[in-house]
């Protein structure tokens, strides 16, 4: 269903990112952004979901500034690999990776003629929380246990568009006391917790979570329905 296009930001690079159809006119976008793990073949399985639901859905290379073609799989070598590309990536002079989301989400606006919302797993929750709190195009965001939102400095941020977050409740890296602490500094956010762990929405690892995963699709799919038209 997908293809891969570049994007251009705001610096001149050119990023990569995975672009998934559908069939007929877009109602609308969805900027899919990648756990540690890159641009891998859940990523863009999720990336086709989306556009199966009517949707345009552009998934950026977040490692491109630090590693160009990342593409790994589970295992703890692979979350040691990925963890380093994140390190690098997150120590890059500001905006860093910032600007490459905000190009995907031009494009996205531009190819679908619609609205656009951004959703992201893991780090790629962490990104969508900053991009909802500072970038622009933006009608909704989606993160998914998105390890570093519930610390002090996340929190202190404030979302410029309808957030619905989503975490796990067994997540040994984001303790439930934080996203209470979140859940509390943010009322205006929507915030669900699912009896599982983190990762659950990945069929590929073995805390995915089928029941968890998919409610927490539903609900996020009639979240962008209801911010996307």
């Amino acid at each position: 269903m997908g293809t891969m296009i570049e994007l251009q930001s705001a610096d001149g690079t050119r990023v990569p990112a995975y672009e998934a159809r559908p069939v007929g006119t877009p109602k609308g976008a969805v900027v899919v952004i990648q756990e540690i793990f890159g641009v891998n073949s859940h990523i863009r399985q999720v990336a086709d979901g989306y556009a199966a639901e009517g949707y345009l859905a552009v998934a950026p290379a977040a490692f491109h500034r630090v590693k160009p073609g990342v593409e790994l799989g589970y295992a703890d070598a692979d979350m040691g690999e990925g963890f380093g590309y994140k390190t690098a990536v997150e120590a890059l002079p500001a905006p860093g990776v910032m600007q490459d989301i905000q190009a995907a989400i031009d494009h996205a606006g531009q190819a679908s003629g619609g609205k656009v919302a951004i959703v992201g797993y893991c780090w790629g929750g962490l990104l969508t929380w900053r991009a909802a709190c500072t970038l622009t195009g933006l009608s909704a965001a989606a993160p998914y246990y998105g390890g570093g939102v519930t610390t002090t400095a996340e929190i202190a941020r404030q979302p410029q568009v309808p957030v619905m977050a989503h975490f796990a409740e067994e997540d040994k890296w984001i303790p439930l006391d934080s996203v209470e602490a979140f859940k509390n500094a943010h009322p205006q956010v929507q915030v669900f917790t699912y009896t599982a762990h983190h990762g659950f929405n990945c069929d590929q690892r073995g805390s995915w979570h089928a029941p968890s995963a998919q409610l927490a699709r539903e609900r996020t799919l009639a979240f962008f329905k209801q911010h996307l038209g």
